[in-house]
């Protein structure tokens, strides 16, 4: 199946009926992620969606608000680039740096991502002799 195949089986499951330029949305979602972050991809193409919704879903209106959501994202990137410049970057708590190539270790995460407490030791006997 291709991608072509997906939007059109998505499109029926949903009962839309519209024809959509899959470049302009990848786009934009490769620039929300990129320069924002990668959550921002999904969200942002929502949000053009919603918009192309509210202005009638005009080809022309959503090829202008998805350049508009484009600059947005890349200004903000923009913005994070100069204060990395300028020194106001910090890294986490360990010293890393974030947000490059690599990206964070697997083992930082939010602490809502967290394991919760003795998730390691669920019956709470670590350290307790079996005998």
């Amino acid at each position: 199946m291709s991608l072509h195949d997906w939007i059109d089986e998505l499109c029926d499951a949903l009962d839309v009926d519209t024809e959509i330029d899959e470049g302009l949305i990848l786009d934009l979602a490769r620039d929300a992620a990129h320069a924002v972050e990668r959550k921002a991809a999904p969200l942002t193409t929502y949000l053009l969606g919603y918009a192309a919704a509210r202005s009638g879903g005009n080809p022309e209106k959503v090829e202008r608000l998805a350049g508009l959501a484009s600059a947005l994202a890349q200004s903000w990137g923009a913005e994070d680039a100069t204060d990395d410049a300028a020194g106001g970057a910090t890294g986490d708590a360990t010293g890393d740096a974030t947000g490059d190539a690599t990206g964070p270790s697997p083992t930082d995460r939010p602490d809502d991502l967290a394991p919760p407490a003795g998730a390691d030791d669920p019956d709470g006997l670590s350290g307790v002799d079996a005998d």
